[in-house]
């Protein structure tokens, strides 16, 4: 079902049939992001990829918007840390317009200073309205304190100041050094055949040039911090964690059932022990972050001051009891079953299909079949597990960040982490 083709020029190509679905989704994945970044550009990775949607030599935003709508197709994009992703899904005899488009967006958008100028001031809007979300800013915040000073640790919107800095040239180089063919994957699912989808790929895509510039990128060091941010509103805000391991670990694994068992679900030790149990927070969970060469494990929860101290003892308390009394063989049994039934039913779409072909193939170069994963998640033991809570979970590694009202709360406990 899964195949997989390189272009001449360094395209690749990747699809996965689904015959008994009436959609195609396609995905064109270029590998950078606010990574790639530096600091008087920071925030041009997200910029361009808003440009992308306002016009081509062909095409104006509105006949881009009309084109997709007017087959009830599903057109967006994201950028992330390591990669930008273009996508959209129609009905399966639309492919060659779904090509159509997306190319025309990626090779031939004009850049026009008047867009230039008009999105910055969307894209200012954006960096506002996030700031006026604490309960997402915070997360922002504990990567900036925890990876200082590295790419990694920035936010992928960018500043004030580096946002009012970006003009046509600096965003057309920045656009030639990594929109090259050898960056590029254009992953496909739903009823394709792979023959056709790389006829459309030679026909809109076969004729780009160019290399991506070479970057020197280190993995960032973890900085032990507790920092505080003072800001007025109604809850403490706050991220506490520690080093998990890169996305092609051999243990990721490992990490993705231990942050089931703590944080990941309602039936989690940190949902149930907080908001099941004391009723001190409405949002707590856990999550990994898994790049290229590196990985962090954290903890999030929002609560009233009054609380706050509670909560943070409660955190500290279940991984305390983690790296002491380990896991139950009932415990590691039912989050190996609900991890397996999360992936499949979490890929019955073609755009979830899509989007997981081009991810593994832009950030590891490589397919792991669903028969592969669910084994691995099988050879998972207590063990393992045992060895990644001794190794990653000592207090001297948690790092912890709070945003909120805190001129007037007093945290012993949380600075003597």
């Amino acid at each position: 079902m899964y195949r997989k083709t390189l272009l001449p020029n360094g395209v690749r190509i990747v699809s996965e049939a689904i015959p008994y679905v009436k959609s195609v989704s396609v995905g064109i994945w270029i590998g950078t992001g606010s990574r790639s970044e530096e600091t008087d550009n920071h925030g041009i990775s997200h910029f361009i990829e808003h440009l992308m949607f306002k016009g081509t030599e062909s095409r104006t935003a509105k006949d881009i918007a009309e084109t997709v709508d007017a087959v009830g197709g599903q057109l967006n994009a994201f950028t992330a840390k390591e990669y930008t992703c273009y996508y959209i899904k129609v009905l399966d005899n639309h492919l060659d317009l779904a090509m159509d488009v997306l190319s025309d967006m990626l090779l031939a958008s004009k850049f026009d200073p008047g867009d230039v100028n008009r999105e910055r001031e969307v894209v200012l809007e954006e960096v506002n309205m996030y700031e006026d979300s604490p309960d997402e800013l915070v997360h922002d915040l504990y990567l900036d304190n925890v990876w200082p000073q590295h790419p990694l640790g920035r936010n992928i919107l960018g500043t004030t100041d580096s946002i009012g800095k970006f003009d046509r040239r600096l965003l057309t180089e920045y656009y030639r050094d990594f929109y090259t063919p050898d960056n590029i994957v254009i992953s496909a699912a739903g009823n394709l055949t792979h023959e056709a989808l790389e006829e459309l790929a030679i026909k809109y895509f076969g004729a780009m040039q160019g290399v991506k510039r070479k970057l020197i990128s280190p993995a960032p060091q973890l900085a032990s911090t507790h920092v505080l941010h003072q800001k007025d509103t109604e809850q403490i805000h706050l991220c506490l964690g520690t080093v998990s391991v890169p996305q092609d670990s051999p243990t990721i694994y490992v990490a993705h059932i231990l942050n089931n068992i703590l944080g990941g679900g309602i039936s989690s030790r940190l949902f149930q022990s907080i908001r099941e149990e004391r009723g001190l927070a409405y949002s707590i969970y856990s999550y990994q972050s898994n790049y290229s060469d590196c990985g962090l494990f954290t903890v999030y929860a929002g609560t009233r001051p009054a609380n706050v101290n509670q909560v943070v003892e409660l955190i500290l308390q279940n991984i305390a009891e983690l790296r002491s009394t380990g896991i139950a063989a009932t415990e590691l049994r039912k989050t190996k079953e609900q991890l397996k039934g999360s992936l499949l039913l979490g890929l019955e779409s073609s755009s979830s299909r899509m989007s997981r072909i081009g991810k593994l193939e832009i950030t590891q170069g490589r397919y792991t079949s669903l028969d592969e994963v669910v084994d691995k998640i099988e050879t998972v033991s207590l063990e393992d597990l045992n060895q990644m809570m001794s190794s990653n979970f000592s207090t001297d590694q948690l790092c912890f960040t709070a945003l909120g009202p805190l001129k007037d709360v007093v945290l012993p406990k949380i600075l003597k982490l």
